[in-house]
């Protein structure tokens, strides 16, 4: 068990520190373009979170999160993301209730478009602040030019930094892990085509980057401020998650205590973790629980795709989960009233 929760926060964090690297590699390669075109309208980030959350498994979810903490996108925009995403849980329903699934997705994804305008309204009347992104970095060409040529190639190896020699040789290492199965999907799928793609291209970045870049992006900003704490936090939100499930059987619980069921889908759903989500679909596609009560599990659940926001922020999650929750237990609600 506990090699199997080491594994899964490795995945994680390996993930969530490649996507941040292709993010800002990017932002910076583009004169920081990207961020300004996020910017340019609170319904474009909406938009954007909400498809990345629809999108089966976590890793739009992680997307999302790693653009919220380079400041890219607002705290509304990572709540939509978090109530259009199923985790992992998408290819489950896919396989038992394939028809429920595609309705349900469309209309995560709708809710998760409202809700994140709603939630940006609201958290203006909330005295916190909740702008946890990195200082604002001012574009640099040493970044990253010159890149992609033979001249720069001959000129990052001629005296190769200890820096770079690491960062390639972990990427090459972790990409074996990976397409050997010791780590992530053991089969070929669309996730371990994704995690590859993203790995070799962290890869060559690191290869072909300016040592300016390499040094004061991602070793001194990316690994040394962001990587250890979504490690440990994410190993640490496994390991509790593990326990506590081990010595509490709560499937039993809820078929006990169905009256309560709505809330408890509810509840269930703050757990940040892929797998709780799975009892509902299972008594759904056995006609034990109503289409409500999934739904509002949905909308608060969102699989493993909190965990990188929790190193980041806890406030920021915890206000997260709060609005979930909220939006769960009054949409899910109506649902129910309405027969559903």
């Amino acid at each position: 068990m506990w090699s199997d929760i080491f594994k899964e926060a490795l995945t994680v964090t390996v993930f969530v520190f490649i996507i941040m690297m292709v993010v800002d590699f990017i932002d910076a390669f583009t004169e920081q373009k990207l961020t300004i075109f996020l910017k340019g309208g609170h319904w474009r980030q909406y938009f954007l979170a909400a498809f990345l959350g629809a999108t089966p498994g976590c890793l739009g979810a992680f997307m999302v999160v790693s653009l919220y903490i380079h400041g890219q996108l607002s705290l509304g925009a990572v709540i939509g993301c978090m109530i259009a995403t199923s985790g992992d849980e998408s290819f489950v329903m896919i396989a038992k209730i394939p028809q429920t699934a595609l309705l349900l997705t469309f209309l995560l994804f709708f809710i998760g478009l409202i809700a994140a305008w709603l939630a940006d309204n609201l958290i203006k009347f909330l005295p916190a602040s909740f702008n946890i992104c990195c200082p604002e970095k001012s574009f640099h060409a040493e970044y990253v030019e010159p890149a992609f040529t033979l001249n720069s190639l001959k000129k990052n190896f001629k005296q190769l930094s200890f820096h770079r020699f690491l960062l390639i040789l972990l990427l090459i290492f972790t990409l074996f892990l990976f397409l050997s199965g010791r780590i992530g999907p053991e089969k070929w799928n669309w996730v371990k085509i994704t995690f590859t793609g993203l790995l070799s291209i962290s890869l060559i970045i690191c290869i072909f980057a300016s040592e300016h870049y390499l040094e004061s992006h991602i070793w001194q900003h990316l690994i040394q401020n962001h990587l250890w704490r979504i490690f440990f936090w994410t190993l640490g939100a496994l390991m509790f998650i593990k326990i506590g499930l081990m010595y509490f059987n709560l499937e039993n619980f809820i078929k006990q205590h169905l009256t309560w069921v709505l809330l408890l889908s509810a509840l269930v759903g703050l757990i940040p973790e892929s797998g709780p989500h799975l009892i509902f679909i299972f008594l759904y596609d056995q006609k034990i629980i109503p289409f409500s009560v999934l739904l509002t599990s949905s909308i608060v659940q969102d699989g493993h795709g909190m965990l990188p926001l929790f190193s980041a922020s806890l406030k920021a999650s915890i206000w997260t989960k709060i609005f979930n929750l909220c939006f769960g237990i009054i949409i899910g609600g109506i649902f129910y009233l309405l027969g559903y």
